[in-house]
């Protein structure tokens, strides 16, 4: 099963493509971008109380829209 790849940061709602390097995720696909983690998350996941570790990066190949997520997903209540 491969990795959802959601688009933005459920925090600052900041647009992390498929191929960002600053998109991190805990161990259930939240993401988040890593500023996010490292000055307001304190590298804990505001939704499983887990950490953070950078999110894989998916190549595009022969054209594909590398299998991107196109649901964005926001937190509505306050973190920490």
């Amino acid at each position: 099963m491969a990795l959802q790849l959601r688009p933005n940061c459920e925090y600052c709602d900041r647009d992390l493509p498929p191929n960002a390097t600053d998109a991190r995720i805990c161990s259930y696909e939240c993401t988040f971008c890593a500023d996010c983690v490292e000055t307001k998350l304190a590298n804990v996941c505001p939704n499983c109380g887990g950490g953070f570790a950078p999110r894989p990066i998916r190549p595009r190949r022969n054209g594909d829209r590398a299998c991107a997520r196109p649901t964005r997903r926001r937190r509505t209540s306050g973190c920490i």
